[in-house]
């Protein structure tokens, strides 16, 4: 395990310096101080607006878990997950759109509508996957609430 976790540190290591080259000899200085001010911006959200927010979100849901079963809770964790992801994809793509591009065929889609949509469904699969397990929770409870078959005799002895 320690072998393992010094060979991705020294991989992810490796990998850091080869961006800094590449964009130290590839970029004018201009570039290089967007992409700072990107990164600066995206610690900021991260750190000041996603973390706590998340932090919240999971003091509610853990109060909620004593209600909810756990199962449901992962569910939606998946589902607002997969939405995450899906958003941090498309949201460049709004914004670049936003800009406007010489080639119109380059973004030729109304992305924000798509990223709104493609939330919809996430949400309905996912309301849809916990009423599928809470459906499965109650005809095993119920099934176990009926009394058990007599045995049946057996024979020879």
């Amino acid at each position: 395990m320690r072998a393992t976790r010094g060979i991705l540190i020294a991989v992810g290591v490796l990998g850091l310096v080869l961006g800094a080259v590449v964009l130290l000899l590839k970029q004018d200085p201009m570039q290089i101080v967007g992409v700072g001010l990107w990164v600066l911006a995206a610690i900021v959200l991260h750190d000041g607006i996603l973390s706590p927010l998340v932090v919240l979100v999971a003091l509610l849901v853990r109060r909620a878990g004593r209600r909810i079963p756990f199962a449901v809770l992962v569910i939606v964790q998946v589902g607002v997950g997969l939405g995450a992801i899906l958003s941090l994809l498309v949201v460049p793509e709004i914004y670049a759109k936003t800009l406007g591009v010489a080639n119109p065929t380059v973004l030729p889609f109304d992305y924000g509508l798509r990223l709104a949509l493609s939330w919809l469904v996430i949400a309905a699969l996912t309301a849809l996957a916990c009423v599928a397990y809470l459906a499965r929770i109650r005809r095993s409870r119920a099934g176990a609430a009926l009394p058990a078959r007599p045995a049946s005799p057996t024979s020879g002895s």
